[in-house]
């Protein structure tokens, strides 16, 4: 108890800081204001497979699409390095923005997890009414725990079944601590700032309001529950997780809980693989710092493994 007080008041110490300005300097430059968007809100014909073939013919139905999400503050660019290196496949990637995002701070602000979900939903609900059957997902962090929420809330048990859903670095429980403890000083938070390059500011929100770690604390803890109490995948869905060993943001045990409490239909276990990285979201290196050839050994293994599923 002494030691959880003891990091109670250095997160404290540290949280009084931000909250002295309860107002976060944002810039032209940055996602967080008014005018950069994500592009995909100008063109969504170039990232959505229900925008760019609204009529799609027998032919076009018959072609497997993979619904790719994103993580909580990001934006389309991180599944933009798949899009690109998928660009002659004979799959098509619908890349969506989550809701509340891409936007300005303060429509970030205002966004719940239910938002965030609700594009997913919505991306998939189009494909399925023009008529595509062979629909699969994939989410990196908040997107994998909504994912994982919608197999938890029984979402498909009305719906075609996705042929696959791969999650990477999926986030149940979170690395650091102090995300679990935004609920109990919650106001004194107002903000969190992120330390990210001016590039990466374009693309990632570098203001995290505390609402907003509210509702990403909320949605993983209720996928937690159900994977304390048991989820059972949709019959003939393949899944598979994919998790860094050393991930920073979203601890491993979030993988274990998976392995632990998800399983096929058939009782069987899903797949999962730890991969030898200490960066979050592993698929993602466009912008990193410095990229080892480990790490572009890595993102060529999940995309190779992803694409030979898109049949």
């Amino acid at each position: 108890m002494k030691a959880l007080l003891r990091n109670i008041s250095i997160c404290l110490s540290i949280l009084l800081i931000v909250a002295c300005n309860a107002t976060p300097d944002i810039t032209d430059a940055m996602l967080d204001g008014d005018v950069i968007f994500d592009p995909s809100l100008y063109a969504p014909e170039d990232y959505l497979v229900s925008a760019k073939y609204p009529s799609p013919t027998q032919e076009d139905l018959k072609k497997h699409v993979l619904i790719a999400a994103h993580g909580y503050s990001a934006s389309t660019f991180e599944w933009h390095e798949f899009a690109e290196w998928s660009a002659d496949s004979s799959y098509r990637i619908s890349s969506v923005l989550l809701d509340g995002h891409g936007r300005t701070y303060e429509d970030f602000r205002a966004s719940k997890w239910e938002d965030w979900r609700a594009a997913i939903i919505r991306e998939f609900e189009l494909l399925e009414d023009l008529g595509y059957t062979k629909i699969s997902l994939v989410g990196s962090s908040t997107s994998g725990a909504l994912l994982l929420e919608l197999m938890e809330s029984g979402y498909f048990n009305s719906h075609i079944k996705p042929k696959n859903i791969f999650l990477i670095d999926p986030i149940v429980v979170p690395t650091a601590k102090l995300q679990s403890l935004a609920g109990i000083i919650g106001p004194m938070i107002v903000f969190l700032e992120v330390d990210q390059t001016a590039e990466e500011d374009k693309y990632w929100y570098h203001f995290r309001p505390q609402e907003t770690v509210n509702e990403l604390n909320q949605v993983i803890q209720k996928v937690r529950k159900g994977l304390e109490k048991g989820v059972t995948v949709p019959s003939g869905t393949y899944v598979k997780s994919f998790h860094s060993k050393n991930d920073p943001t979203a601890s491993t045990t979030s993988t274990v809980l998976i392995y632990k409490g998800l399983k096929n239909s058939d009782g069987s276990k899903v797949d999962v693989q730890l991969m030898d990285s200490d960066i979050h979201v592993f698929t993602r290196l466009s912008l990193r710092p410095s990229v080892s050839p480990k790490e572009l050994s890595n993102q060529l293994d999940a995309f190779t493994q992803i694409s030979k599923r898109l049949k």
